[in-house]
């Protein structure tokens, strides 16, 4: 008993030697992959690009990485071209919503109308009136089919002008980020993708001036 307690202390004591070993050696990888990493941005390219251009700033206090995020909420709301097409899309809206109204107000009248008559009865014949009805069914069945035309019509709209405005952004982001080489620009809405970030990552303002530097307005 005793020698199989004096194996186990031995046993213990040199997993614990290896554990901290373990501990040892991954820290000494983990400063390695680091010390790799800084030379690879900040030594190895000191030929050709400077840290500054890189987005480093590397003191002795700081570090910080080739990487931006934008505010889309704050870049859609002060981006000219989306607030152009988003003014177009209102309009649109506001105009097919009015017809569409115009539409219902005349409908509404034929019905009142109807059933004035049926009331009254105006109709020659039973059989009159059951066209009559059977006409202004039909009639409201086309408005009904009509406010779906004009919903799947918006929505396809709306559907198109965020693709223009995503293809407009991506597109000058390839160029706006040819002097500043980031590695990564993420696009953060509230805090949907960024719980936090220093606010010397956040380029929103930096990238809508771009923007709206290169917007040229379409004459209308």
């Amino acid at each position: 008993m005793q020698a199989q307690i004096e194996f186990l202390d031995k046993f213990y004591i040199k997993f614990l030697s290896m554990k901290n070993s373990n501990y040892i050696i991954n820290g000494i990888l983990m400063v390695a992959v680091i010390v790799l990493f800084i030379l690879q941005f900040t030594g190895n390219k000191t030929n050709t690009k400077s840290p500054n251009n890189l987005g480093f700033i590397a003191d002795s206090t700081s570090f910080h990485l080739p990487i931006a995020y934008i505010n889309t909420d704050s870049l859609l709301s002060n981006y000219k071209f989306h607030i152009d097409l988003s003014d177009d899309l209102l309009k649109i809206t506001e105009d097919k919503s009015l017809d569409i109204k115009r539409r219902e107000d005349n409908l509404k009248k034929q019905i009142a109308d109807f059933i004035q008559r049926a009331q009254n009865n105006n109709f020659l014949t039973p059989e009159r009136g059951q066209q009559e009805e059977n006409r202004l069914r039909g009639e409201q069945q086309k408005l009904e089919d009509y406010v779906t035309q004009i919903s799947q019509e918006i929505s396809l709209e709306q559907a198109r002008m965020y693709k223009q405005i995503t293809d407009t952004i991506t597109t000058a982001l390839k160029d706006f980020n040819t002097p500043k080489k980031y590695e990564i620009i993420l696009s953060n809405v509230g805090t949907d993708n960024i719980l936090y970030a220093d606010d010397s990552y956040n380029i929103t303002v930096e990238v809508t001036e771009y923007l709206n530097a290169r917007y040229v307005p379409t004459k209308k």
